[in-house]
């Protein structure tokens, strides 16, 4: 059996059709040196349960200008409250809900990643397109 790499372990398909999908929100084209502000949330179409058995740990997003080799890392959120208590699993009245704010500016047109991490399944991932006039 090969190996797998990380990049083996991340999943994707549509938002529409599944939950786990971190879902790129914001402008297309923006003006060179513009802060940009984006929204990823996962559970946009079909809500991912917010559970202490079930969540989203974190999300993550970079950046990967179109002529540069390597992507920035350009926010990481750790997702935390996710309704266990001392009383034991879904006992608090706290829990995170998985959806983000960032912004940033960059000066070249490039792509959006963002990953999510669900406790129990997995790695997922999805991606956006931004141009800079």
């Amino acid at each position: 059996m090969a190996e797998k790499t990380i990049k083996d372990l991340f999943q994707s398909a549509d938002y529409k059709t599944e939950k786990h999908i971190p879902v790129i929100e914001g402008p297309e084209v923006i003006r060179k040196g513009e802060v940009v502000s984006i929204t990823v949330s996962v559970g946009k179409q079909i809500p991912h349960p917010n559970t202490t058995e079930h969540h989203i740990r974190w999300i993550e997003i970079y950046f990967h200008p179109q002529t540069e080799k390597f992507p920035y890392q350009i926010a990481r959120f750790e997702l935390a409250a996710h309704g266990e208590s001392v009383q034991g699993p879904n006992a608090s009245t706290v829990y995170t809900q998985p959806m983000v704010l960032c912004s940033f500016k960059t000066e070249k047109s490039g792509t959006l990643i963002a990953s999510s991490y669900c406790n129990i399944h997995g790695l997922w991932e999805s991606s956006k397109e931004l141009r800079v006039e």
